[in-house]
């Protein structure tokens, strides 16, 4: 009998449960997707030459451990929310406590299991299809990759079994040691703030002086070292709690009291509904807030290393490409370039221990090197033969590229006559083209056909771009993988979460909005009312979370060439994210707390 209740009660509120249950799938696929690379230590270290990538992503794995418990308490707090009530009755029926414990149990690690292997799945063709798009967007190395992988599966399996179970038992000791009436009447309770006027405007205070402080050590971070960050972090957390205890509070009061906006349309009943739950609102908001920073943070880090990899790469060496005497294949290779900018043709000549290059044609088609000691954004040198000594032994390195098939000889300009009666001409191109990573498939196989046409070359292949290119690929492409799926995981959990803190008071709201509609209220203005209600939810900790993220950027100035060069693809693609979840979450509350047959009628 009580398993025929139980499941009576699922199938009513089928709408509840689907949200809870998609959530948990997209927070263990999200889980799984990261587990597959971080555990997968063969194909970082493939990626990885320098070690640094494994480190990175199991600083990853840790954050979103973290950041997964954090979710899975608030919707654990969600589905207790759902099913409080229905146990009460159950109790009031005459069911057994342990009956009762059995049955939430149960319950819990249900859906908790069935939500993880459904994840599971999910994940694995998340991990085919954003996995092969991110290698391919950063030429990563696909060696070793797998969609499905055994270690992240355990992994993902353990750690969501485990925090149902404990979910699970936490849930039926809290039930069972709350009384029936409070279990019936908990979530109609108000929960208004009450405080003295002094303590109050403290907080405010408080919290600004937090935040400031906070923002400073990430800007003064070159000053204040590695602690600026733990320092960042506790005072933004806690400046943060303060600004919505105390703003958030002191602007609904502000509102309530300006009676030209409280009298129109029904913004007195909104701002009652915001108030009526405002302690547990201004904890969650303060959730919300740091993970939109976190999420917007990782995705805009991570797509800023993408962007910086050409450019690092570009300041090595101020060709594309060179090209010594190709064979058949290479040149057809070389046909295949899109969008050459710049050409140009070297003849250079050799003898045991020089390389030269002829005065006239340098100085008619100068070559260019990038000063190895000017740092970043050094423009190119030009090279003609009154430069030429100097710019060969001040940056010796610079000129390997040039020698081709010579390594370990030395380059000097010869006069016309004497170039003349050298022998053993070789050709010398260089190349330069629109789109690097346009190019990038054509430009490797040209330069593994070189090196298997000169096997000296594999030294001074070193000195082409697209080495280059690959090591910094190699360095960075980890970071940008974390800060991707670290990005997805927070926004689907931060959203899900305030979704599930919105809808899980939701069916009592519908008392107070069909007392409205018998009174005259037309669906319209409801609607509007729930907008602005769920709005404000949203839009607050939205702004607060960009604000972290734009001070947030100075903790990588250092790392990343230009932090604040590339904010419209993440920012764009996040709020837009953050849209929709607030259009589904108005829709969903709409057509819980909006009678259909009253609306119909009016």
């Amino acid at each position: 009998m009580l398993t025929k209740l139980a499941l009576g009660g699922l199938k009513n509120r089928f709408r509840d449960y689907a949200v809870l249950f998609s959530g948990l799938v997209i927070a263990s696929a999200v889980f799984y997707m990261f587990m597959s690379l971080a555990t997968n230590t063969s194909f970082l270290k493939k990626n990885s030459p320098i070690g640094f990538t494994p480190f990175i992503f199991g600083f990853g794995a840790v954050l979103l451990a973290i950041i997964t418990l954090v979710y899975i308490v608030y919707a654990n707090s969600f589905l207790l929310s759902m099913r409080q009530r229905d146990y009460a009755m159950f109790m009031m029926l005459g069911a057994k406590g342990r009956k009762i414990a059995q049955l939430i149990f149960l319950e819990t690690v249900a859906i908790g299991l069935l939500a993880t292997v459904a994840g599971i799945l999910v994940g694995m063709v998340g991990t085919t299809f954003v996995g092969q798009w991110l290698i391919n967007t950063l030429h990563a190395p696909a060696t070793g990759f797998s969609a499905f992988w055994l270690p992240a599966v355990l992994w993902t399996l353990g750690f969501f079994i485990v925090l149902f179970i404990l979910s699970a038992f936490y849930n039926a000791g809290k039930l069972l040691k709350t009384p029936m009436l409070r279990l019936l009447h908990q979530a109609q309770t108000p929960n208004r703030i009450k405080q003295r006027k002094g303590i109050f405007v403290l907080q405010i205070v408080l919290g600004l002086i937090l935040l400031a402080v906070g923002y400073y050590s990430m800007y003064a971070i070159a000053k204040i070292g590695i602690m600026a960050i733990p320092l960042a972090l506790v005072t933004i957390v806690l400046g943060t709690y303060f600004l919505f205890n105390s703003v958030f509070v002191a602007l609904i009061g502000l509102l309530k009291r300006n009676h030209k906006f409280a009298a129109k349309q029904l913004h007195t009943f909104t701002l009652s509904q915001l108030s009526f739950r405002i302690r547990d609102y201004t904890r969650i908001l303060s959730v919300v807030a740091m993970l939109f920073a976190l999420a917007l943070g990782a995705i805009t880090v991570g797509l800023g290393f993408t962007h910086d990899i050409p450019d690092l790469a570009s300041q090595a060496t101020a060709y594309d490409l060179t090209v010594a005497s190709p064979n058949a294949a290479t040149r057809a290779q070389i046909s295949r370039l899109q969008d050459v900018t710049a050409k140009q043709d070297y003849t250079i000549k050799s003898d045991a221990k020089t390389v030269y290059i002829s005065q006239q044609a340098l100085d008619a088609h100068p070559l260019e090197i990038k000063a190895n000691d000017g740092g970043l954004d050094t423009p190119n040198i030009k090279v003609t033969s009154r430069n030429f000594a100097e710019m060969t032994e001040r940056y010796p390195s610079s000129f390997g590229i040039f020698i081709g098939n010579n390594r370990s000889k030395q380059m000097k300009v010869a006069d016309a006559a004497t170039f003349a009666k050298l022998g053993n001409a070789e050709t010398l191109t260089t190349f330069k083209v629109k789109d690097f990573g346009q190019n990038y498939d054509t430009i490797q196989k040209i330069v593994e056909l070189q090196s298997k046409q000169y096997p000296r070359l594999w030294s001074s292949n070193g000195d082409q771009k697209f080495m280059i290119y690959a090591l910094v690929n190699s360095m960075f492409s980890g970071l940008a993988f974390m800060g991707f799926f670290l990005g997805i995981a927070f926004l689907g959990m931060l959203a899900s979460t305030l979704m599930f803190k919105i809808l899980s008071g939701a069916n009592y709201d519908k008392s107070r909005y069909l007392m409205l509609q018998k009174i005259g209220a037309r669906p319209r203005a409801l609607r509007r009312s729930i907008r602005q209600e769920i709005g404000a939810l949203f839009l607050l900790p939205g702004f607060v979370g960009i604000i972290h993220v734009l001070f947030g950027l100075q903790l990588f100035k250092t790392m990343l060439r230009a932090p604040y060069g590339h904010l419209a693809l993440p920012f764009g693609l996040f709020i837009v994210l953050y849209a929709l979840y607030y259009l589904a979450t108005v829709w969903m509350y709409q057509s819980i707390v909006i009678n259909k047959n009253l609306a119909e009628k009016a």
